[in-house]
């Protein structure tokens, strides 16, 4: 009897590790950018210095890989824009986990684009200085922002709503990739 839980757990420890390695090695490569919402831990691509500008990266498509540092070890997909600063990216304002944790002070991490990736920083961009942001990063979501903006008086701050069907959508969570 002893031998054959002993053989039970030999076998639910290989089961275990062969699925945690599975999971490193192939996420979030696993699932399509633009329908996963499942993290990844493996960022890949070449270290490369950062350019002085960002906007030719423009032109390879609207997502890009992101990896926070620190533990838990987290990527995920997310859109972008290049501006000459850095790298723009919006979420969802549904307080998720990677912003959580930029706001945490974890800011730094790596973005990966193409087959290239960067040493970067995150800050997040609130207040009035979001619009800009918006209209660069979204012109559907800067139609939004103005609307709100407008509504809530010329120097009100943005401010996010309700998203039920008689008001704007809410406005995504933007925030600043800059070198490090």
């Amino acid at each position: 009897m002893n031998s054959k839980l002993n053989i039970a757990v030999i076998i639910i420890a290989i089961v275990l590790v062969v699925g945690a390695t599975s999971y490193v090695f192939t996420a979030p490569y696993a699932g399509n950018a633009g329908l996963s919402r499942m993290p990844g831990v493996r960022i890949g691509g070449t270290d490369t210095p950062a350019p002085r500008d960002f906007s030719s990266f423009n032109d390879m498509g609207t997502n890009l890989i992101m990896k926070l540092d620190g533990f838990p070890p987290f990527v995920v997909y997310l859109a972008y824009v290049g501006t000459p600063e850095g790298v723009i990216t919006g979420t969802r304002p549904d307080g998720g986990y990677w912003p959580q944790r930029v706001r945490e002070g974890r800011n730094e991490g790596w973005l990966r684009i193409g087959d290239e990736t960067f040493a970067m920083q995150a800050t997040e961009i609130l207040g009035d200085a979001r619009l800009p942001m918006l209209e660069l990063w979204s012109p559907r979501a800067a139609r939004s922002a103005r609307a709100i903006a407008q509504a809530a008086g010329e120097n009100a701050p943005l401010r996010d709503v309700a998203a039920d069907r008689s008001e704007p959508p809410l406005l995504p969570e933007i925030f600043l990739w800059t070198p490090r």
